[in-house]
């Protein structure tokens, strides 16, 4: 049989060009998109038009996994309603601090403002009756979170990114399909991209013994949804309605430091007090979007009395894609412009905008005491080298940049003056604050600041300084990879 290779080449080099033609009409399409329609902030607009003309197929393909927000009012109108639903309780504690009811200024000092900002835009209601545990250690949080679990009497409601398939991950769904077995009303929620590597049948044993799992943003035809835009990063616990637990740990072997990267030091809070309603309302307004359902949360079962007089000052700060603006990025900066002596910040990733480039650098040069404590070692490479572009920037203006060396560093923290601070989901980075769903502790307490500022200089000690002279000895090779990564990190 005669085989006419010219003919097969000349039918496929055909076909190809025709693809790269529809690829080119597809990408002048997406620009007109983002020009006219989507409405991207200019800086990014420019650069994905230049990525989607000047590397057609590469742009194509990352506009379609980073780039679309065309749709995103669409997808999270059905959390309005219950969006809605608060409203009336956030109006109505509006209403008591401006009749002075509440002494705001009593409990928050200068910090009053950022309260009732916070209360006003992002549903972020005020208690002051909280108890607070620190967790910096996986294992300590790991028996905490254990415990928690084993004590729940009625509900659970867990809520992670990343729930890996491994040990430590089973253990957990292990005790908590036994709670199901004894009648405790389970739920379990995870984000379908930080949870990809999850069978099928992960979580059967525990709807067998009638506990419920859904998967935040998934898509209807895949097991899995592999966009990236729009994940659910949030990770909270409430047990009974009385326990909570916020942070940055994540569930697996990696969280107890068994990981590649070694040693794993993060922050993650204990609450007990009235800021677990504001968890345990963020969990069901995340659960009746990914689950489709359309649970009424004022439920008694839910939101128990919580029998506290007095305790820590604390606002759950939620934002994401379908909020009224930036919120945690928001507070962060109040907390900046607030500061009088020091701002302590850890973060594994630091992408800032220009609003936070400038807050930091303006805080440094008035004399205030920046540091900021990044990882030794990258866990995602290209964005480790943007953070390092944007901090030595920092440097430059007075701010002090210590790399974490005992292992990896992933904890969310800002401490100002000892006074106030935030732990939580929210990376310093422009994904944290436009993309993700994040939720923070907001807390205006000396007790839990001090704390916080005191870990912090602890962990100084298994830290590096860097200064501009080592900005100066950069190697050719490291200053290609930080601007290059720098300038795709605008790509968002």
């Amino acid at each position: 049989m005669y085989i006419n290779f010219n003919y097969l080449v000349s039918v496929g080099a055909g076909l190809l060009s025709d693809i790269y033609i529809l690829i080119l009409i597809i990408n002048f399409l997406f620009a007109i998109s983002i020009i006219f329609i989507e409405r991207k902030k200019p800086s990014s607009a420019l650069l994905w038009v230049a990525v989607l003309i000047f590397i057609p197929l590469f742009g194509f393909l990352a506009y379609l996994i980073f780039g679309q927000t065309i749709y995103k009012e669409r997808i999270f109108k059905i959390k309005e309603k219950d969006d809605r639903m608060i409203e009336e309780t956030i109006s109505e504690q509006m209403k008591i601090i401006d009749s002075k009811k509440i002494p705001l200024e009593d409990k928050t000092g200068d910090y009053a403002g950022m309260v009732k900002m916070l209360l006003a835009t992002t549903y972020a209601i005020i208690s002051n009756d909280n108890e607070v545990e620190i967790y910096t250690e996986g294992q300590k949080k790991f028996e905490a979170l254990l415990e928690a679990i084993n004590s729940a009497e009625e509900t659970i409601n867990f809520q992670y990114y990343i729930i890996r398939n491994d040990e430590a991950s089973k253990r957990i769904v292990s005790a908590l399909t036994e709670k199901a077995r004894e009648g405790v009303k389970v739920r379990v929620l995870g984000d379908a991209v930080g949870c990809h590597h999850l069978t099928r049948n992960f979580f059967s044993e525990l709807k067998a013994a009638g506990g419920e799992s859904a998967y935040f943003f998934r898509s209807k035809y895949l097991h899995i949804n592999m966009r990236i835009n729009y994940r659910n990063h949030r990770k909270i616990v409430i047990i009974d309605g009385k326990t909570g637990f916020i942070g940055g740990f994540n569930i697996g072997e990696e969280d107890l430091g068994r990981g590649p990267l070694g040693y794993w030091r993060d922050t993650h809070l204990k609450i007990t007090g009235s800021a677990v309603h504001s968890l345990q309302a963020r969990f069901f307004l995340d659960w009746n979007y990914a689950a489709e359902q359309d649970i009424d949360f004022f439920n008694q079962l839910y939101f128990p009395d919580i029998n506290r007089e007095k305790g820590a000052v604390m606002q759950i700060v939620s934002s994401g894609p379908d909020s009224r603006g930036e919120s945690i990025k928001k507070g962060y900066i109040k907390l900046v412009n607030n500061a009088r002596e020091s701002i302590y910040i850890q973060t594994p990733y630091f992408i800032p905008d220009q609003s936070i480039l400038d807050a930091l650098k303006i805080a440094a040069e008035s004399g205030i005491d920046v540091r900021i404590m990044y990882p030794c070692k990258p866990d995602h490479p290209f964005v480790y080298w943007a953070g390092f572009s944007y901090l030595w920037e920092l440097m430059e203006s007075g701010v002090r940049v210590f790399t974490y060396d005992r292992g990896f560093i992933h904890a969310k923290t800002i401490v100002v003056d000892g006074v106030a601070s935030s732990v939580g989901s929210a990376n310093w980075d422009i994904r944290s604050f436009s993309l993700n769903f994040e939720a923070n502790a907001f807390m205006y307490d000396k007790k839990i600041s001090t704390k916080l500022k005191e870990i912090f200089e602890e962990d100084l000690e298994y830290c590096t300084e860097k200064t501009l002279a080592d900005y100066n000895k950069r190697t050719r090779t490291i200053r290609f990879k930080e601007s290059v990564s720098r300038l795709l990190s605008g790509i968002l």
